[in-house]
């Protein structure tokens, strides 16, 4: 009875030994689950690290844009604001007087009405004769070469002149057959007068005037109903806003000669233009 009684003490003992034994394995086993979620953890936290990172890289591709934006609009207002500058200097050629009157200094080289519209360019000469025959403004540099256009001004047929859109820039009008008369009394008549308007350069053969006015009349030449641009360095030509029949219009001219005439052409011809100030 004492020899079982030990057996079964024994017995005890070690059923206890093997139940310890088990739960420290338990333990082992769930440290070892913690070990490895703080791990997984801290890759999650590098790989949210590494996102913001990539945020903070589009961030700043979108400052670039941002500031590409920004230079290509200061471009698009710099591209502006040469143009208005460019315009503004064509517009404004200045101012002389002579007599009672006060005169542009060069012929008109504007390609807009006052409005803004634009004024139909006519290069070919079945565009400058269709303009022509339908009664529609157009203008042209001669020979179609800007650089004459620079030097003489444009070339405008009368229903330019005379569009209600305005062709004379703000601050300006068109000059009419009587302003054209004044002119001739204020430089003692037509004989004198041509003299004194014709610039001292650029005649052919020598016809130069003295310039005296300060008007710089260059020979810029005219273009025919039919296209054809005829007379460059012998006579300078420009359209007054009067009409005198339905399909002409008073203009005034100084040839080789030197004189200031005043004649009747067709509306179609392609003749400069000289404003008055206001």
């Amino acid at each position: 009875m004492k020899k079982a009684k030990t057996i079964i003490t024994l017995t005890g003992v070690f059923i206890l030994l093997l139940s310890l034994g088990n739960m420290s394995g338990s333990v082992d086993y769930s440290g070892g689950s913690n070990s490895d979620q703080t791990s997984s953890k801290t890759v999650q936290t590098k790989t949210k690290s590494t996102q913001t990172g990539s945020k903070t890289v589009q961030t700043k591709t979108k400052s670039t844009q941002t500031g590409s934006k920004t230079t290509q609009t200061k471009s698009k207002s710099t591209q502006k604001s040469s143009k208005s500058e460019a315009d503004k200097k064509s517009k404004d050629v200045g101012a002389l007087r002579i007599g009672t009157q006060v005169w542009a200094v060069a012929n008109l080289n504007v390609s807009t009405f006052r409005n803004g519209d634009t004024i139909p360019e006519a290069k070919t000469n079945k565009d400058w004769e269709k303009a022509g025959e339908t009664g529609k403004p157009a203008w042209c540099n001669y020979n179609n070469d800007p650089a004459s256009g620079l030097k003489y001004g444009k070339l405008y047929n009368w229903y330019a002149v005379n569009d209600p859109r305005g062709l004379a820039p703000v601050g300006w009008t068109l000059s009419s057959d009587a302003d054209w008369a004044t002119l001739t009394y204020n430089l003692k008549g037509q004989g004198a007068a041509g003299n004194k308007l014709k610039s001292n350069s650029g005649w052919s053969d020598g016809n130069n005037g003295t310039n005296e006015s300060g008007f710089t009349a260059l020979p810029g030449g005219y273009r025919l109903e039919n296209g054809a641009f005829v007379n460059l360095g012998t006579i300078s030509t420009w359209w007054s806003s009067t009409e005198s029949r339905e399909l002409s219009a008073i203009d005034h001219y100084i040839a080789l000669s030197g004189s200031l005439v005043g004649s009747s052409s067709p509306k179609q011809r392609g003749e400069s233009v000289r404003c008055l100030r206001n």
